[in-house]
């Protein structure tokens, strides 16, 4: 029943029709498959080929241990009412304590594991796991609900604006958990067990690493689904976007006025409906007759073009026939394939349309070409890849018949294809800066150069205290490239003294996140079409004592930009975001572990936004192990103790770590 496999690195497991196999899958890591009657090997997923690991494997009839590093993995044949089944848990190899461990559904059935058949080899799935009272568990890609622990909620496993899913989890008991599955389902942090949920797919399979240290866990998880490319430097400072230039004209006086102001300016946007028709992947001659003139004097102002390509394909696109007759857009297994309503350039009413397929190489070599043709042989070097969940109205993605696969099985996957079909372009001229701004995730996005941002969320206090979480969710499951739309999306007024409060504090908290972005449609807003356009949205729109102080965190930021580079290193080599949750760098800290609106930012300096109106002080936990000076007043405090923090409208706290230089005084 239990035997070790051929090559002697994994067990097996055979119990009627049921397949498990338990393998090493990387340094103190284990990957583990169940399927029905075989194993298979080449079913999407995030994990790339792991390096040999020195593991140990034995096994008995009916027991069997893995021992890779400081993760052992146990399965054991036990008896039930049902008759026989196999039971794995995990333990640390050094003390032998339970990190995790299967749990039975019910003394009769379900077991542990669940195969509900739906046809042809696929089926529900269902992997339980034991609940721990004591555990925090972190990670899981970026969610709305606001909060940095999801001990205790049910998410979906499934793509929407806003809501990213990376079934990827940093455990406070010390483990990291990838589900490597794309399918949609759920996962469930429930009191009585963990549950994780395919609606249909064809073989569980899960990663596990364990390491007291979190940063060690976030680096092997970027070894096992990949390392981020280097930031490029240009990267580091200020992008300017709004809801929307309407034309070459608009935007190139926008890049002249910072230019005339002596505002720093890194990248500015040409967002959605500068093209023809969606999906012909190029500029629109009406409104941009000469892009690569305006990309080269945006060159001589040191600001780069960032181009706004929406994976969605009109039928009225030059490209639509091709790609529909050629099998390369996504499919339905009910209905004509189309997936969301628009109303496109060049047609008065909505109409529906379609996506292209990035789960297929020929629709990805096909996409690039346009895109390189149209874009990047005219300079482009930055791209928003927004609209990439993919946005389906109605929400069916069981509906979806893609290369890879089934919707059901592997529609979560579709962002992080789709950042593959730039970064292999891309690469494939030879150039390795890659910068792609991606309103949506999966595991392994960030080997593709993929940034997230939080989505159309409100221009709220509220929903700026949900992006604090947010942030730091993303981070931990493995994206460390991360933004927000300063002020919100969805509206704000910016002749109000209100929402001026807001926009001057969302810019503060901006500059100490990974990428440092203005965007948004503001008030008045117009209806959705080619012709829409928000109301201003630059660093001047706030009024005259607004744009001084965001004047002040547009040169903080200048300031901070080595120290982030050095940042943005480290992710790159070993995997550690640089903006972070303080338990990543505090793990003996227990208050370290709940504190859930401030944050690292490296591992120098301790950032604590304000999230309310009218504040103008506020507590910050400095963490056991070190002393905090206040980066502003040079006040020094013992770690382990929270302090009241002055905040005046002029700045946030921010507190640098014993033994460290000050970046706010190069």
């Amino acid at each position: 029943m239990i035997t070790v496999t051929g090559d002697g690195h994994a067990l097996e497991v055979t119990i009627r029709h049921e397949v498990l196999r338990i393998e090493p899958w990387g340094a103190d890591s284990l990957r583990v498959r169940a399927g029905r009657h075989a194993i298979r090997d080449h079913l999407p997923g995030a994990l790339l080929p792991p390096k040999p690991a020195p593991a140990e494997v034995t096994a008995t009839d009916r027991s069997g241990v893995v021992v890779n590093g400081d993760l052992t993995g146990i399965v054991e044949v036990v008896d039930t009412d049902t008759g026989i089944d196999a039971a794995v848990r995990f333990v640390r190899t050094t003390t032998g304590e339970e990190l995790l461990a299967e749990q039975r559904a019910h003394f009769w059935w379900p077991g542990a594991r669940l195969f509900l058949p739906s046809g042809n080899g696929y089926g529900r799935l269902e992997q339980r796991f034991a609940a721990y009272d004591d555990e925090r568990i972190y990670g899981l890609g970026q969610r709305t609900h606001g909060r940095l622990d999801h001990k205790g909620l049910v998410l979906d496993l499934v793509q929407r604006n806003a809501e990213v899913s990376v079934p990827f989890l940093l455990s406070s008991r010390g483990y990291g958990f990838l589900w490597n599955n794309p399918a949609v389902g759920r996962v469930e942090f429930a009191g009585n067990g963990t549950r994780w949920v395919a609606d249909d797919a064809r073989q569980i399979d899960y990663w596990i690493t364990a390491s007291p240290d979190p940063r060690t866990i976030l680096s092997r998880y970027a070894d096992a689904t990949g390392h981020p490319p280097m930031l490029p430097e240009w990267a580091a400072g200020f992008w300017q976007s709004k809801l929307r230039y309407r034309s070459q004209d608009e935007l190139m006086e926008v890049a002249r006025e910072y230019q005339r102001r002596g505002l720093p300016l890194s990248v500015i946007v040409a967002d959605f409906f500068h093209w023809t028709h969606l999906g012909d992947w190029r500029f629109d001659p009406a409104e941009w007759p000469d892009p690569a003139g305006m990309i080269r004097e945006l060159d001589t102002l040191g600001v780069k073009l960032m181009v706004s390509v929406w994976p969605t394909v009109s039928p009225l696109s030059e490209n639509y026939q091709h790609l529909h007759e050629n099998g390369l857009l996504v499919g339905t297994d009910q209905g004509v394939p189309f997936h969301a309503p628009w109303k496109d350039k060049g047609f008065g009413a909505e109409m529906p349309v379609a996506y292209y397929d990035p789960t297929n190489p020929e629709a990805r070599r096909f996409v690039w070409e346009k895109i390189k043709a149209n874009y990047y042989d005219l300079g482009v070097r930055a791209w928003w890849l927004d609209g990439d969940e993919p946005e389906l109205q109605p929400g069916h993605p069981h509906n979806l018949s893609l290369h890879a696969g089934p919707g059901s099985e592997v529609a979560t996957l579709y962002p992080q294809a789709h950042a593959r079909t730039f970064h292999d372009g891309i690469t494939a001229e030879g150039d390795d800066e890659i910068v792609l701004l991606s309103r949506s995730a999966w595991a392994g996005s960030q080997r593709y150069g993929a940034a997230v941002w939080s989505g159309d969320i409100a221009p709220t206090w509220e929903s700026l205290r949900a992006q604090v979480r947010a942030g730091l969710s993303v981070a931990v499951a493995g994206i460390p490239w991360w933004t927000t739309d300063i002020g919100g999306f969805h509206g704000g007024d910016p002749d109000s003294p209100e929402y001026r409060e807001l926009v001057v504090r969302w810019f503060q908290y901006g500059v100490f996140c990974p990428l440092f972005r203005l965007h948004g449609f503001r008030d008045p807003r117009t209806a959705f079409g080619p012709e829409m356009t928000g109301g201003p949205n630059e660093a001047w729109s706030f009024g005259d004592e607004a744009l001084e102080l965001i004047e002040k965190s547009l040169r903080l930021r200048e300031t901070l930009r080595p120290y982030l580079m050095e940042q943005m290193r480290v992710a790159h080599e070993l995997g550690v975001p640089p903006m972070r949750p303080l338990f990543v760098d505090f793990p003996d800290d227990p208050a370290a572990w709940t504190a859930d609106d401030q944050f690292l930012l490296g591992p120098d300096l301790l950032v604590a936004p304000v999230l309310r109106a009218g504040e103008t002080a506020r507590a910050v936990y400095l963490p056991t192990g070190a002393s905090w000076t206040d980066a502003v007043t040079g006040e020094t405090f013992a770690g382990g103790t929270t302090v009241e923090a002055p905040a005046p409208l002029d700045r946030i706290p921010v507190f640098v770590r014993e033994g460290a230089a000050n970046p706010f005084r190069p």
